[in-house]
């Protein structure tokens, strides 16, 4: 009765424990943490969706069980904002489902769609869930290069050809978590192709797609003529309302992915609270202005700590979307790799961060950094840095920091080209 468990002996020891521990040893001696580790919106709930909230749960009715698969009207509020949104029509009935959250629906929708052995194609770095969830389902997981361009196609190409057995589903997540790149309609056509060809699934993580900064407007997948055919994908209130905490998701697209998510989650829970999903109508349906406040607000955040990073003597590509900064450690720090390095900027600086190693072993090299803290709290982090830098011999910077560029493709990207 000693051995672990089989699905637990799957999952490796949690990357991110040591550096959370070390912030809990550190808060408990009253130190002040900057925390930037974790992708938690600290801005508050728009008033309007909490004020339907408030109204709605002092009805009694709305205490009973809900529905699982979201109410009709959350559903057909879906559906209005990808018409508003992306220009695709979908079917509420059939085409839509809310999850509690989309973490949930992945690691669901991952269950229901997986036989073990299977093999699953991942980008490399990723949010632990898409590469997690199928692996808990049984599955053998294959990394691709995480960077949308020619690199990823041949990837896949590969993957398909010399795979056994042959792919049956493939994660894509732009804006990314945690790299931010974006991809255009044009590398989605491309993928969808491929898919249809190969007659493989496409599950898109859009969970930052309201969280955008420059000109390319983060499209939806299934915007691509054909898409529904192959592809399935997963949006979230979390980021795009400051709703973290309300856990209200949805999937979206293929009927037939929709159903078999539909399938299992009903015999797993009752949906979100009705309340929840009643407010989640008005998020969707009333006014967005928030939406825009919420987006230059981390636009903000992101200049004011690249601005700060720059000055300290560390430079980092500037993120065109979702609400982190995917930074490449400082040259004389590589060495001693992402979870040292965080634990390390923790202890001298007071500033937690992310490991890359965390998001899969091409993520090593890198730390994320969340813009999730007000921007006296950033310019008081970039000090510290400034002078955790500067102690070990890193000079700050004159001048304004370079233009936005993406980062660097990894080792992953440079050893798979062909």
């Amino acid at each position: 009765m000693t051995e672990e468990f089989h699905r637990i002996r799957r999952l490796p020891p949690y990357v991110f424990a040591e550096v959370n521990k070390a912030k809990a040893a550190a808060r408990a001696r009253g130190e002040d943490i900057i925390d930037l580790g974790m992708g938690n919106p600290d801005s508050p709930t728009p008033p309007h969706i909490v004020k339907k909230l408030i109204e709605t749960v002092a009805d009694p009715r709305s205490h009973r069980y809900s529905v699982s698969r979201g109410i009709p009207g959350l559903r057909k509020a879906l559906a209005g904002y990808y018409e508003r949104r992306f220009d695709v029509k979908l079917d509420p009935e059939t085409e839509v489902i809310a999850t509690l959250g989309s973490k949930e629906g992945l690691a669901n929708l991952a269950a229901a769609i997986t036989s073990p052995g299977d093999t699953i194609l991942v980008p490399n770095p990723s949010y632990p869930i898409h590469q997690f969830g199928f692996i808990i389902a049984g599955a053998s997981v294959r990394s691709i290069p995480a960077y949308p361009g020619e690199d990823m196609l041949r990837a896949l190409d590969r993957a398909v050809r010399h795979s056994v057995p042959k792919p049956t589903a493939l994660i894509v997540n732009f804006p990314s978590n945690p790299t931010a790149f974006l991809a255009d309609l044009d590398f989605y056509k491309e993928l969808v192709a491929f898919a249809r060809r190969e007659e493989i699934f496409i599950l898109s993580d859009l969970a930052y797609s309201e969280i955008y900064f420059g000109d390319l407007v983060p499209p939806s997948i299934l915007a691509v003529p054909g898409a529904k055919d192959i592809a399935v994908e997963f949006t979230s209130l979390s980021k795009t309302y400051s709703m973290a905490g309300w856990r209200m998701g949805f999937a979206a697209g293929n009927p037939r992915l929709v159903s078999a998510l539909t399938r299992i989650k009903s015999y797993l829970d009752y949906g979100a609270f009705t309340p929840i999903q009643v407010a989640a109508v008005a998020a969707l349906s009333g006014p967005q202005d928030c939406v825009a406040e919420i987006r230059a607000l981390y636009k903000e955040r992101r200049d004011v700590l690249l601005r700060g990073l720059h000055a300290a003597g560390w430079e980092v590509p500037s993120p065109e979307g979702s609400m982190f900064a995917w930074a490449p450690i400082p040259e004389k720090f590589r060495d001693m790799g992402s979870v040292a390095f965080s634990k390390l900027l923790l202890q001298e600086a007071g500033v937690a961060v992310a490991p890359g190693l965390g998001f899969g072993e091409y993520g090593e090299g890198f730390v994320r950094i969340g813009l999730v803290e007000n921007t006296q709290r950033l310019r008081q982090a970039t000090r510290a840095i400034r002078g955790f830098l500067s102690a070990h011999g890193i000079a700050p910077k004159s001048g304004a920091p370079a233009s936005a560029q993406p980062a660097e493709p990894s080792a992953f990207e440079e050893n798979t080209a062909s």
